[in-house]
């Protein structure tokens, strides 16, 4: 995940396509389903899954 932006979005890309800008984990969670992860199954703190850039799940801005 990209760092947050001036508007609170952060960029989320899957295997180098950006899937679109997350402005909460609700958003993130629905990339990662569409993706075709099962968001009940995700740990946010997981580096194997997420790399967070300019802070963890909790920094959106």
């Amino acid at each position: 995940m990209a760092p947050p932006s001036r508007s609170g979005g952060r960029r989320v890309r899957a295997d180098g396509e950006i899937l679109g800008v997350a402005y909460g984990v609700p958003d993130l969670l629905e990339f990662c389903r569409r993706a075709g992860l099962d968001p009940d199954d995700i740990d946010l703190y997981d580096r194997a899954l997420i790399e967070w850039r300019g802070g963890g799940p909790e920094v959106w801005i």
